[in-house]
């Protein structure tokens, strides 16, 4: 069910979504959907009261257990709906972390789930038990006398936030270990960015053989999935596969899902992959381009637009898009399903990775053995000579090569 809520999306192109997201979770069965017009928000019940009783009749006679609103629901409305209508209730927030709970697969990706659960169920606190007055008196070791069980319950979960938090540090230092490990690699990074559902983990697997989910549904990825990949011209980069982004994304699911997206901040080119068949595909662009400012992608990172999925569209607006493609310098129209226009990519993205090299003179100690094998490893060594003090070394090197050598 789509309530009204302001968005550069036509209603029903976002209950479309809504749609999606929902067919994300596995065993739900959807009865039915529609957009509900909203003159004004009733404060204590979302809809007015004919609404209401019209909707319960017809959840009673479908059978509905759970009833999804495309938008955000407060505390108080989701249980008085849940109670007026007896099933169960879930907005945008709480759907969307349902599929995030069910998709997220490593470690990383759990404790984000968890942690945004947790911000989104503190504020699902309502004072349910006020007219009980129900108290925990005490000694003092429980939080105090005269706490309330809703200031025991949130203190609760600020608890397990502050534990989370903790074990997401940790798990946070180990990648920036394995990450800074591959800086000393010096393999480009580029990453696929684009709105949930585009084709990523299509193009993804066209492109490097990897056996990623890839499957017509919302949010099918959740952690970044990193494989080395072999250009035509012989380059190596590491692709980097990443979460959907969509919009009107909940605030506390941005910040928790930060760290998903931190190989974006990586990236040597972004290739941000396009649904160009779909109806919004404009509005899903720009969507996806305010998620990378608010990131802080440096604006210094090259980044291809993909136009994926131009197998769906009809001839005339295929070679329209064709012609534009040749035109446009960036963007690349692609069908990741069928390959066509992938190896003008490839060789694209060779281009834009072959980096200006600059040459410097080098004095490194005899100690310096480590460092000096790392340079005849990365082939930029020119010439060597051996002095008194140590070895003088001519290197044409990369700025990544050179960031990577200074880091060792």
């Amino acid at each position: 069910m789509k309530s009204g809520r302001k968005s550069r999306r036509m209603p029903e192109h976002a209950l479309a979504e809504a749609v999606s997201l929902a067919g994300a979770l596995p065993d739900l069965d959807i009865t039915g959907s529609e957009i509900v017009r909203l003159p004004k928000v009733q404060p204590g019940m979302l809809f007015g009261s004919g609404k209401i009783e019209e909707l319960k009749a017809r959840f009673a006679a479908a059978e509905v257990e759970l009833v999804l609103v495309d938008g955000p629901v407060s505390p108080v409305q989701q249980r008085n709906l849940e109670k007026e209508w007896g099933v169960k209730l879930l907005d945008r927030t709480g759907l969307i972390l349902e599929i995030f709970a069910d998709r997220a697969r490593t470690r990383e990706g759990v404790l984000q789930v968890e942690l945004a659960a947790l911000s989104y169920q503190r504020t699902r606190l309502v004072r349910a038990w006020t007219h009980l007055e129900r108290q925990r008196g005490g000694l003092g070791f429980v939080g105090g006398p005269g706490e309330t069980q809703i200031e025991a319950d949130r203190r609760a979960i600020d608890e397990e936030v502050v534990k989370i938090r903790r074990q997401l540090a940790k798990v946070v230092k180990t990648r920036e270990l394995h990450r800074a490990a591959r800086r000393k690699v010096p393999f480009p990074i580029v990453a696929l960015v684009g709105y949930t559902n585009a084709g990523k983990s299509t193009l993804f697997n066209r492109m490097t053989g990897a056996e990623v989910l890839a499957k017509d549904m919302l949010f099918a990825t959740l952690d970044p999935t990193m494989r080395g990949v072999e250009l035509p011209s012989g380059k190596k980069v590491i692709l980097s596969d990443t979460v959907g982004f969509i919009s009107d994304l909940p605030t506390q699911l941005v910040a928790a899902f930060r760290a998903t997206l931190e190989e974006v901040l990586e990236a040597d080119l972004i290739l941000h992959v396009r649904d160009i068949a779909h109806p919004e595909t404009e509005e899903q662009a720009a969507d996806v381009g305010d998620i990378l400012e608010s990131l802080g992608v440096d604006e210094g990172v090259p980044v291809f637009e993909v136009w994926n999925k131009i197998d769906l569209l009809a001839p005339p607006l295929r070679e329209a898009l064709e012609v534009q493609d040749a035109r446009k310098p960036g963007v690349h129209a692609v069908s990741a399903l069928t390959g066509e226009g992938l190896a003008g990519l490839l060789d694209a993205i060779g281009g834009a990775l072959d980096e200006e090299r600059s040459e410097t003179v080098l004095t490194l100690p005899f100690s310096a053995g480590k460092a000096r094998a790392w340079l005849h490893d990365q082939g930029v060594v020119q010439s060597e000579e051996q002095g008194d003090d140590g070895y003088l070394l001519r290197v044409r090197w990369s700025a990544r090569q050179k960031a990577a050598f200074e880091g060792i």
